[in-house]
């Protein structure tokens, strides 16, 4: 007997993946032309074809310019697209390429290509082609790194990003799944070789993932845990929402900003941090603050308040986080825009 992971999407399910998106205008659909992508293509091609009225789909495939193969594997995409009566585009990423931190500049370009194909032809979203393997191998690279709750929650079915809608309707699917619908359809994809390079962090992690599963860690336990925490970020967002609102009401004076010292200290800690985060944030200018830098202000802010009797418009903390002034005085925490950094003289 096949066991879940192997079997093909079916049209019914093809039809709840992409039912979110029924009513958008246009859609741009992420192809690489790898298996994961061309299963996505092959799938709303199906279930666009099935529905009396639905969005128009372009195909839409970033060129870039890191390996030779790659023009020929656009081609592909095309003649497959064409096939399946999809408009199709190649765009290039022609900037210079870093020597460090290339993944990630490649992903930025991506999407900000990705961002401006949907722009041109009316799209409301970008569907790319996550799986729940991917799920499981970003939950990973953020443990790695420390993240907090938040980061841990990995990738959502949906997110902002450069102006559009990102959105991810395989993520709760198995690679394997959609590599046995294309088995099905008799369909070829590219295999890209840098998925395997072990020079990044995401192949050396896939590489890892036979043994984790092995001891329980398997994609799909990994994906129900980023889900897990998914759930609890958006409950602490709430209460997070609830004490701004608390601050606003206790605050002296709350048009000149920040917070009631006092009673942001009666707040827990994991609060105290979020709302910290959010004014830095929010009012900073350069670039989000990085959680452990918050964190650390937090413990601060928590050691100067806690200070003796102190004189009168005495500054009993001043400190500066990613472009915002923050500083406590007189009983209340102020949070507004740093001074620009003066440039050394060259």
């Amino acid at each position: 007997m096949q066991e879940d992971n192997d079997l093909p999407i079916t049209a019914a399910e093809a039809k709840a993946l992409f039912a979110d998106w029924a009513a958008a205008p246009a859609l741009v659909l992420a192809v690489s032309g790898g298996p994961d992508s061309v299963a996505m293509m092959w799938l709303a091609a199906r279930w666009r074809r099935a529905l009396r009225k639905g969005p128009r789909l372009m195909a839409v495939t970033i060129d870039h310019g890191l390996r030779s193969e790659a023009a020929r594997e656009a081609r592909d995409v095309k003649q497959l697209a064409k096939s399946l009566d999809l408009p199709h585009r190649t765009l290039r990423w022609t900037d210079a390429k870093p020597a460090t931190g290339l993944p990630a500049a490649a992903r930025d370009a991506r999407y900000r290509l990705l961002a401006r194909a949907a722009r041109a032809a009316g799209a409301t979203h970008v569907l790319t082609a996550h799986t729940e393997d991917d799920q499981a191998e970003t939950l990973l690279m953020r443990m790695s790194r420390g993240s907090g709750i938040a980061g841990l929650a990995a990738m959502a079915r949906q997110t902002q990003r450069d102006g559009m809608v990102l959105a991810r309707p395989l993520l709760q699917i198995p690679k394997a799944r959609l590599l046995a619908t294309l088995q099905k359809a008799r369909l070829g994809f590219a295999e890209d070789p840098t998925n395997r390079d072990t020079r990044f962090t995401r192949p050396r992690l896939r590489a890892l993932m036979p043994a984790l599963a092995a001891e329980g860690f398997d994609a799909r336990n990994l994906a129900r845990l980023a889900s897990r925490l998914a759930r609890a970020n958006a409950a602490l967002e709430l209460l997070v929402d609830g004490a701004e609102r608390y601050l606003a009401a206790v605050t002296p004076d709350p048009a000149h900003g920040g917070f009631d010292a006092g009673a942001f200290a009666a707040l827990a800690e994991e609060i105290r941090i979020r709302l910290l985060l959010r004014a830095i944030d929010r009012v900073g200018h350069e670039g989000p603050a990085e959680l452990g830098k918050v964190e650390a202000l937090s413990v601060a802010l928590a050691r100067a308040g806690a200070e003796k009797s102190p004189a009168q418009g005495r500054i009993r903390l001043k400190q500066t986080l990613a472009g915002a002034l923050v500083s406590l005085v007189d009983g209340r925490i102020r949070i507004e825009p740093a001074p620009p950094r003066r440039r050394r003289p060259g």
